[in-house]
């Protein structure tokens, strides 16, 4: 397959699959994967960097001649970083994950330094002629604030008024540098922006009316000048799991940012678990048992019923959905759970890999985002059985986004990253 360097659309993977909070252990997984996906996916183009990098990862790479050093290392291997994931804070892997990886929340000064730190990372790191994003929270986590609209309301405030400052400084380094940096809200189950109708209401009641006004004034500009700025530099992290674990349809959603102003920064590649209710009983323990190896300690596994009146039910964490299975109205579960984006049946599980063929097919006809990034996570805590080398792995998840852009003859417009 002929992959072209110089057209729109680019591929990467998340180096959030792999351990490692300090710079020393991120460069080292680097140095370990990165060169042997390029000579086997990409052996002669440019092959680029889909970085996550912690908050201590991010302040040491910032250190002494650390960055330089990258920079040259990136040279020297045909290597480029495009693409940031600044969701997760801290720790990520091989502890109690859960909803601590929404603190801090964009209410808060530690979320919005620890992101100018990437901004200022990225914008050294990106390549002329390319704009780079950084995939974040969604703003907080909703059950924090369930029970008090007046501190939700609070958190939605505080949020909006940090992400205008970082705003600023993108505006600041798009005049400096040229280069155009966004930063990607990727909403998600229980998040406090999770589906279209929030993020739309976010951007129109929040985001832009507030930090359209601090931006006009700040900035000398017309409300409408800021607000335009404000929807270039703040934009959203599409994760084909999150949006099918919501039941929204692909299409519906990106025509509904497209008028209402919002951009799609990112395109995170990544399945979530589903699985159609037998209604008999027998049959809903052997559900049971087949969902039981993914009810894990580290992340959050968020679970949405469709029930037959056509009405959803939230489940916080698998742990606690499946419990209820046998007495339970549900016609479907999907979960919260990013599984190989290359298989669709489970055994009595399946999917939603078809929801990431229509994006695939949806950004044939209208190429609204450029940058597509492949983010399954959870090698770790998969069931044994589906455990796989994971080098092997990564590169079989590449081979399946390319093949099937192959199927919608769209290929020959994609850059393997």
């Amino acid at each position: 397959m002929k992959i072209q360097i110089d057209s729109g659309f680019h591929l990467t993977y998340c180096t959030n699959i792999h351990p490692g909070e300090e710079w020393k252990k991120v460069f080292l997984n680097l140095e370990q994967y990165i060169p042997i996906l390029k000579a086997q996916l990409s052996p002669t183009k440019p092959f680029g960097v889909g970085l996550r990098l912690a908050d201590v990862a991010a302040r040491e790479l910032l250190e002494a001649d650390n960055l330089t050093q990258f920079q040259a290392w990136l040279t020297e291997q045909k290597l480029y970083v495009f693409t940031l994931n600044g969701f997760p804070y801290g720790g990520f892997h091989h502890q109690v994950v859960k909803d601590q990886v929404y603190a801090p929340d964009w209410s808060k000064q530690e979320r919005l330094d620890y992101t100018m730190r990437l901004t200022k990372i990225l914008a050294a790191l990106l390549p002329e002629g390319m704009d780079g994003g950084i995939s974040t929270l969604p703003l907080s986590y909703k059950p924090w604030w369930k029970e008090d609209k007046t501190m939700s309301e609070t958190v939605l405030k505080d949020s909006s008024f940090n992400l205008t400052l970082l705003v600023e400084e993108m505006v600041r380094l798009q005049e400096e540098t040229g280069k155009l940096l966004h930063i990607d809200l990727e909403p998600e189950p229980d998040g406090l922006i999770e589906n279209a109708d929030e993020v739309i209401d976010f951007f129109q009641n929040w985001l832009l009316p507030m930090g359209g006004a601090y931006l006009a004034e700040r900035l000398g500009i017309s409300p409408e000048s800021a607000e335009a700025k404000i929807l270039d530099h703040v934009r959203v992290c599409y994760d084909t799991c999150h949006f099918a674990v919501e039941y929204e349809e692909p299409a519906s959603v990106f025509s509904r940012f497209q008028s209402a102003g919002i951009k799609i920064g990112k395109i995170q590649i990544s399945a979530a678990l589903k699985v159609i209710v037998p209604q008999d009983y027998e049959d809903r323990n052997q559900v049971f048992e087949r969902l039981r190896p993914f009810a894990e300690s580290t992340y959050l596994h968020q679970v949405i019923e469709r029930r037959s009146d056509g009405g959803f039910y939230h489940y916080p964490d698998l742990e606690t959905a499946l419990p209820q299975l046998q007495k339970s109205p549900a016609q479907e579960w999907r979960t919260h759970f990013h599984v190989p984006i290359f298989i669709h049946d489970y055994q009595l599980l399946q999917s939603t890999q078809d929801d990431i063929i229509t994006v695939l097919k949806l950004l044939q006809e209208n190429p609204t985002c450029q940058h597509l990034e492949i983010e399954t996570y959870t090698w770790d805590v998969l069931p044994a059985e589906m455990k796989m080398d994971l080098l092997a792995s990564i590169q079989r998840e590449y081979e399946w986004v390319l093949g099937t852009m192959s199927a919608g003859s769209i290929n020959s417009k994609v850059s393997v990253l």
